[in-house]
């Protein structure tokens, strides 16, 4: 009895330690939350728990604080973002299934060469890209943004379809060769629709990295029209000269707006994310 008796103790004990630890994360998120509804004076007073002097006007100020709508950077970031994933799915998966399924000369070094990319920063390729993107004219575009991911130079996902494909029974192709179907249509027909989960799993991961990402942008990027959500946010701050006249609430407020995406992506993918990780890892 004291043994069956102790599970509901452990189990409370579990939940509370589990309660806890979401709040700490949770607790800047909420704290930026309840900022973006107060005024700038009553930010920092230390009364976080005090809802008397909420109002919604940090965001209609935000929204037109800078010398566009927010929205116009909000849809540079969709553009940007959504060429990312396009690139990315139809990139990766087709070198993915190269690597799992095709035999050809140097299959297996390039495969090594591939995933020794990943442990290549990303800083060092930067002068060399911006050196060559300015040669083609494409700074201040999208496009130093978006064409390399149509490369598949991002070897995280080609090693994760790699991982995948190998899960699939070899049977499924040789059953399509049999009926006269190339390797195209087999990719086509049978390999794409077998690893939605893993390509949902690259659609979120480019989502989230891509529209969180700072510096290429900030590299890429020096008009302001064509700045994205996170160089606009960073240009409440450059309003003030430095000089402590930063808009907080504004920024909070544009900040929540900026999560809303993320939150929403996961929400809907959280599923396909962790089915696609779940099945990759041990093949």
């Amino acid at each position: 009895m004291t043994r069956i008796s102790r599970h509901p103790v452990r189990r409370g004990l579990k939940h509370v330690v589990l309660i806890a630890a979401a709040l700490v994360m949770l607790y800047p998120v909420i704290w930026m939350l309840v900022s973006s509804l107060r005024p700038d004076e009553a930010i920092f007073r230390g009364e976080f728990f005090s809802l008397s002097d909420l109002s919604f006007d940090n965001y209609r100020d935000g929204w037109n604080a800078l010398r566009h709508p927010f929205g116009h950077y909000v849809i540079n970031s969709v553009i940007i973002t959504g060429g990312a994933i396009i690139g990315n799915l139809v990139s990766c998966s087709m070198v993915a299934y190269a690597f799992a399924r095709l035999k050809f000369r140097g299959n297996k070094v390039f495969f090594a060469i591939m995933l020794m990319t990943i442990m290549l920063p990303v800083h060092v390729l930067l002068v060399p890209q911006y050196v060559l993107f300015s040669a083609l004219d494409w700074i201040n575009t999208p496009l130093p943004l978006i064409v390399p991911k149509l490369l598949a130079t991002d070897a995280f996902f080609v090693f994760l379809m790699v991982q995948f494909i190998r899960g699939i029974p070899r049977e499924l192709d040789e059953a399509a060769t049999i009926d006269g179907a190339g390797p195209l249509r087999v990719f086509v027909k049978i390999i794409l629709p077998l690893t939605v989960p893993a390509l949902a799993t690259t659609a979120i991961f480019t989502f989230i990295w891509t529209w969180n990402d700072f510096l290429g942008p900030l590299i890429f990027l020096t008009d302001s029209d064509a700045y994205t959500v996170q160089l606009a946010l960073r240009s409440f701050i450059d309003a003030s000269g430095g000089g402590g006249g930063s808009s907080w609430g504004s920024l909070f407020a544009m900040s929540t707006v900026s999560l809303l995406p993320i939150f929403l992506v996961f929400l809907v993918g959280q599923r396909y994310l962790v089915r696609g990780i779940a099945t990759t890892g041990g093949r």
